[in-house]
């Protein structure tokens, strides 16, 4: 059972990593990364990702503890449809410091990022996929959910969602990932920020 749940499939899992009840902790491998063509041209797919099944439409959640220290260092969330098609987001070490970043998939890759700031070692996330439509939100405090992005996603009968970490210049990101859930999708306005 990993973070509560029997259901959880790796994608590249890394050499190093243990569960612990509701928690898990994993330990970037060396030049880890997802991205697809935009700008650098490669196509970067060993990325490690911890996916559980969602319906057609859901919210997850997911706390994040990790120490960002090196260019592109990164963890956080990804939904995932195929190596075509998905979305990660979390804090990305970048120009110097921690900011919060998110890539959109589609066929091509997209980046966005913004500095991060709350404590970048301890933040949450939350998803919602619903009728074509992805909302990202992020929060230092589990009770505040500014949004951080919303975006057309492809429709899909199921995703795969859960933990992603990538070391694109390195390896030894050690990242814990607790209070992980799926529920139905919240449904709140989108000023809502409960």
């Amino acid at each position: 059972m990993m973070l509560g749940r029997t259901d959880g499939i790796w994608l590249n899992e890394p050499k190093h990593w243990t569960e612990n009840g509701n928690s898990l902790e994993m330990v970037t491998d060396n030049a880890t990364d997802f991205w697809r063509e935009t700008h650098y041209g490669f196509v970067r797919d060993n990325g490690h990702f911890l996916g559980f099944q969602a319906p057609e439409a859901f919210t997850a959640e997911v706390r994040v503890q990790g120490d960002f220290q090196a260019l592109y260092d990164q963890a956080g969330i990804m939904v995932r449809i195929d190596a075509e098609r998905w979305l990660k987001a979390g804090i990305e070490f970048a120009d110097g410091r921690a900011m919060i970043s998110s890539v959109l998939t589609d066929g091509l890759s997209d980046w966005a990022t913004a500095p991060y700031e709350h404590d970048a070692r301890d933040f949450r996330l939350r998803v919602t996929v619903a009728q074509g439509v992805i909302r990202l939100q992020a929060s230092d405090d589990g009770k505040l959910w500014p949004l951080m992005r919303l975006a057309p996603f492809a429709k899909n009968s199921s995703y795969l969602v859960g933990p992603m970490g990538c070391t694109p210049e390195r390896a030894g990101l050690r990242v814990v990932f607790s209070e992980f859930r799926i529920t139905p999708p919240l449904g709140k306005d989108l000023h809502d920020l409960e």
